[in-house]
Order: C-alpha cells, then sequence, then structure tokens
C-alpha cells in the first residue's frame, strides 16, 4: 500500500502536492499539552484580591501574560517554595518570552501572611510575581470558586499551625483564558514546554 502511494507521487506531481496540503490540513489540530487541558472550563474565570503592594488586582489585569496561578502559605516547608523556585525556573527557560509571564501566589493564610511577609517571600524566587491576599471570608469563596481545597491544621501552639492546601497550578493564555492545571512535581521543563505552546497561539 505504501509502496503504491509512494509511485504515485512519482508519476503524478500534481496529485502528490494535493495529497501533502491533504496531510498537513489534517495535521493542523491543537496542541497536545503535558498538563491538563481545562479550555472551556466553566470555573476560576476571575478574581477580585489585593496584592502584596496594597493594590487591588483582577485578572484582565494581566492580558498579553500567560498567567501561572497557585494557593499555599509562606510557612510551607515544601510544595510552595519548590512550586515557586520551579516556575521562576520556567521564566527562565521561556527566554525572552519569560517577561511575558506573570505568577501568580495565593495566600490561604491570610491571618500570617501579612504584605511585608508576601513581598519578602516573592522576592525569594522572582520580583515580578505577585504574593495576593484576601480576607477570610473572600479567601473561602474563591477557594470555591477555584475548586481549591484547603485547611487549618492546628500545631502544639495557637501560631504554629500549618495549612493543608490543593497542590497544583492554574495557567491562563494572554486573553485570560483558563487554559491548563498543572499537578505539583510536573517539573519546570514541562511546564515550560506548555507554556511556549500558549504563546504560540497567542
Amino acid at each position: 500500500m505504501l509502496r503504491r502511494f509512494a509511485i504515485k507521487v512519482i508519476a503524478a506531481p500534481a496529485l502528490s502536492m494535493a495529497a501533502m496540503a491533504l496531510l498537513t490540513a489534517c495535521s493542523d489540530k491543537a496542541p497536545a499539552f503535558a498538563s491538563i487541558d481545562v479550555t472551556g472550563a466553566d470555573y476560576a474565570k476571575d478574581f477580585e484580591l489585593t496584592d502584596h503592594n496594597g493594590q487591588v488586582r483582577h485578572l484582565g489585569d494581566f492580558k498579553g501574560k500567560v498567567v501561572v496561578m497557585f494557593f499555599g502559605y509562606t510557612q510551607c516547608p515544601d510544595v510552595c517554595p519548590t512550586s515557586m523556585a520551579e516556575l521562576a525556573e520556567v521564566k527562565k527557560l521561556l527566554g525572552k518570552d519569560g517577561e511575558r509571564l506573570q505568577g501568580l501566589f495565593v495566600t490561604v493564610d491570610p491571618a500570617r501572611d501579612t504584605p511585608e511577609v508576601l513581598k519578602g517571600y516573592m522576592g525569594n524566587f522572582d520580583p515580578s510575581f505577585l504574593a495576593l491576599t484576601a480576607t477570610p471570608d473572600k479567601l473561602v469563596q474563591l477557594a470555591k470558586d477555584y475548586k481549591v481545597y484547603f485547611k487549618k491544621v492546628d500545631g502544639s501552639t495557637p501560631t504554629s499551625y500549618t495549612m493543608d492546601h490543593s497542590a497544583g497550578s492554574y495557567v491562563y493564555d494572554t486573553k485570560g483564558q483558563l487554559r491548563l492545571f498543572t499537578r505539583y512535581g510536573t517539573g519546570p521543563k514541562v511546564l515550560a514546554d506548555d507554556i511556549a505552546q500558549l504563546f504560540k497561539g497567542a
């Protein structure tokens, strides 16, 4: 079958060009992401949060950039710092497109994560990343809107508690549309490749 097709290609150039065009058209399909493709999801569409500089922020503020949004807290021992460090590495891997990547860190521990603490925490990873906070009531509603889980776990003293929370990030394209959910531990190279595809499709 393949041999007969090859002979026809050589014998009929015009026909072969038409066949190649058809094959190319058939291959023009949506990109295959390593992250979970949630394009068209009816949740996590927007937010109103205050950044560590005191400015009220909405998702629309970051149009033209790919936004990666992570929920965590500054006293998290492993998942949160690892995730933010990997996001900083993603920015480097993207090269010049890294300037169009916006990292957002939403604290699930507003009682301890003051603006000063959050600003210092972001400085450990990338000064362009923003930490966002909300009042406890608004945070509960935001978590519902984003299908994010978090729960306070008491420690030996009133201030030594920890926070159980979802470990993953939402990724928005340059138009502010939710496109991907990336699980913790995916690795910077995989996420950088997915984000590069979003930039290509912008």
